[in-house]
């Protein structure tokens, strides 16, 4: 069956952005595994949220390699070559994407897609890459409804910039 990793940086307490979406804070000045990652993956997933900061990047949708969703309570948007939005029930989406043939699926985020996942106990690893910094206030890494659930390290890595790699196996 194929896993879902949500591959994802935070701050050291635990936001994922700001409170505005911005994430001007993250290291960009090297690979940090990212290619490699990609390379084991074949699908993403993301939220409403996520979608729109990523457009709002510019230039060419970054995942045209890999079959993407996003889930939204937006009706109105229509699904294109590029994106498929998924407007129902978003566990029994993601089972049915696991029993499937395929590689790995990306888990990119944002906060809440991340916990209905992790509370539907559908999150196999969680690859986090802790930034050097505290933010204060910004969107966490999980809501505040999440469950308990436990993780074994599988993986420590440091970077020369202080960043942070840890790798996390669902028990």
């Amino acid at each position: 069956m194929r896993k879902v990793i949500l591959f994802i940086t935070s701050s050291i307490d635990g936001y994922i952005a700001r409170e505005n979406g911005d994430v001007d804070w993250l290291f960009t000045d090297q690979d940090y595994g990212y290619k490699d990652f990609t390379e084991t993956i074949d699908t993403v997933l993301m939220g409403g949220a996520t979608y729109r900061q990523v457009l709002g990047f510019g230039g060419e949708w970054p995942y045209q390699t890999k079959n993407s969703y996003v889930f939204t309570h937006d009706a109105s948007l229509r699904s294109n070559e590029e994106v498929t939005f998924i407007h129902h029930d978003v566990p029994e989406f993601v089972k049915g994407l696991k029993e499937k043939e395929g590689k790995n699926i990306w888990l990119i985020g944002g906060s809440q897609i991340n916990t209905v996942l992790l509370n539907e106990d559908l999150i196999d690893e969680i690859q986090l890459f802790i930034h050097p910094v505290i933010l204060g206030e910004g969107i966490p890494l999980f809501t505040g409804s999440s469950i308990e659930t436990w993780f074994t390290i599988n993986g420590i890595e440091e970077f020369d910039t202080g960043l942070m790699k840890l790798v996390y196996q669902k028990k």
